[in-house]
């Protein structure tokens, strides 16, 4: 009898089976939008049920480009939509007939010409209206060029545009008011912005970039006056911009709520959370956050800060725009492109073993993408029980990055600078262990870090190189202590030939004022020299 079930099962909804021709529906769905430009519909959800019905329809969901492919055995079926797809204050709805050709795809073309069009239910607020009473399936079209990544030293987030002068707001950043970070708006545009405000324990922020870094750029309004509420289970849809990836939208719905954020069900990439939130009437409820106990970069359970708190940080952030300047306009540098010649020297550069670098308080090592992928093959094939515990410091260094382990995941073609704190035994400390020597018991040094790391100077010459990430990476070693390491990303086309030698000023908390300095050959960090 079992065996009889899962047969029925498999046969319940006719499908095209291993070793039979290429046979399938092929449906693309666009709508004109308000410029009567042809509009991708995503995420709309159609039903497809062969004819006459056998069982329960296939529920089948488009994707961003407004497509889907259903394999299909030969036969009749209906296609139709879930739910209309509002756009433009019109709602659209299909309902067609296909017949489906052993050995062939069909292809389904749903537009306006071969839809059912209604009015749209009317708007619950000017804010709806505003926003032109689209459902969320045209988000992503309307207002993907308003989103953007956001990096600061500890943190990768996304964010979004809510004011023309230039405010983004974005999940609460590691970073103090007036702090630098960098807003990214494409692969090859990455510039300078300010910290206006930044509320960790909410988890919202707001970074202000010169007014002309947006121009073009449409602020996605907010309903400020009435902030929307959410419901459990209502459905809602999030921008994001992860790590490696143009803005994109994600779905699914709210499943709960704590004092100050709401739970959902969400999927974020890495650095996704940050962005938008907008419920089924296309009005944002808030923005997309991580569980406090969640790594800051990670994705994990997603929450909703919303929109009343969000209204309140954009309100002083802009109450402070009247009394301020506008952060200077200042380009930053971008990660080169995979196969670029830049890209092609990052893997040639230096050799396979680092050497070791010491300035009198840290070690430094040169990481390549060729260092890091002979360390991890290494820690495979090596085993960690026959290691030394200096070698397995060796090894993690060149292969764990506490929160940018993501970054350095698929070996981008950058060199990277780790800065690690040295370790020492002070005084008092070695005098007890002495002590104890000579009463017979035998103890480790006791050591701990001369000091934390703070920021990096790279000059190449005479002439000072930007990092394109100056990322920290902290270590807690108490419940109060923090000890951080620099790890600063670098375009190695930026150590040519005529740098000849490299300056390393390094600067500790311990004395932030104070250089510790070393020089070494460009060749370290740049292309191979001709022999």
């Amino acid at each position: 009898m079992r065996r009889v079930l899962v047969l029925v099962t498999l046969l319940a909804f006719p499908v095209e089976l291993p070793g039979q021709s290429t046979t399938g529906l092929q449906v693309t769905i666009t709508l004109p939008d308000e410029a009567q430009q042809p509009t991708p519909v995503s995420r709309h959800v159609l039903l497809i049920s062969d004819n006459p019905a056998t069982t329960i329809p296939k529920r089948v969901l488009t994707g961003p480009d407004g497509e889907v492919s259903i394999p299909l055995v030969p036969g009749s079926y209906t296609v139709e939509s879930d739910r209309p797809a509002v756009l433009a204050g019109q709602s659209y709805a299909w309902t067609q007939m296909i017949d489906v050709v052993a050995g062939r795809t069909v292809t389904l073309a749903l537009t306006a010409a071969n839809a059912e069009i209604t009015a749209a239910p009317e708007a619950a607020s000017p804010t709806e209206a505003s926003i032109s009473r689209s459902d969320p399936s045209f988000l992503p079209t309307k207002w993907l060029g308003s989103v953007m990544a956001i990096w600061s030293p500890t943190t990768r987030t996304t964010g979004f545009l809510v004011d023309a002068r230039g405010l983004i707001a974005t999940r609460g950043l590691a970073a103090a008011k007036g702090a630098t970070v960098a807003v990214q708006l494409s692969g090859e545009q990455k510039v300078s912005a300010r910290v206006l405000s930044s509320d960790p324990a909410r988890d919202v922020a707001i970074v202000w970039v010169h007014p002309s870094a947006v121009v073009g750029r449409v602020p996605i309004p907010l309903s400020c006056q009435s902030p929307p509420t959410v419901n459990g289970k209502e459905e809602i849809t999030a921008l994001t911009a992860p790590l490696w990836r143009l803005a994109e939208s994600a779905s699914g719905e709210v499943t709960g709520s704590s004092p100050f954020a709401l739970e959902t069900d969400l999927r974020l990439g890495f650095g996704g959370a940050g962005g938008p939130v907008f419920n089924d009437a296309g009005v944002v409820v808030g923005l997309t956050a991580v569980a406090p106990d969640t790594d800051r970069n990670r994705s994990g359970e997603v929450m909703i800060v919303g929109a009343g708190i969000l209204c309140a940080a954009v309100a002083a952030a802009q109450a402070a725009l009247l009394s301020g300047t506008p952060p200077e306009l200042v380009a930053l540098p971008v990660e080169p492109s995979r196969g670029s010649a830049a890209g092609e020297t990052a893997q040639a550069a230096s050799p396979i073993t680092p050497p070791v670098l010491s300035s009198d308080d840290f070690d430094i090592a040169i990481i390549t993408p060729r260092v890091i992928q002979q360390a991890r093959e290494s820690d495979r094939t090596g085993g960690r029980g026959g290691r030394s515990p200096e070698a397995e410091a060796r090894i993690g260094r060149l292969t764990e990055f506490g929160d940018w382990s993501e970054y350095f995941a698929d070996l981008p073609p950058v060199i990277a600078v780790r800065v690690t704190p040295k370790l020492v035994e002070g005084f008092w400390k070695r005098v007890a262990r002495e002590a104890a020597r000579t009463q017979g018991a035998d103890l480790p040094p006791f050591k701990n870090f001369k000091s934390s790391f703070l920021r990096l100077r790279v000059a190449c010459g005479a002439t000072d190189v930007v990092a394109i990430q100056p990322f920290v990476v902290e270590h807690r070693t108490s419940d109060t202590k923090l000890v951080r390491e620099g790890l600063y990303v670098f375009d190695p086309a930026a150590f040519g030939p005529s740098c000849g030698r490299v300056t390393l000023s390094i600067y500790s908390e311990k004395a932030p004022e104070k250089a510790d300095t070393i020089t070494i050959d460009a060749s370290l960090l740049g292309p191979p020299r001709a022999q």
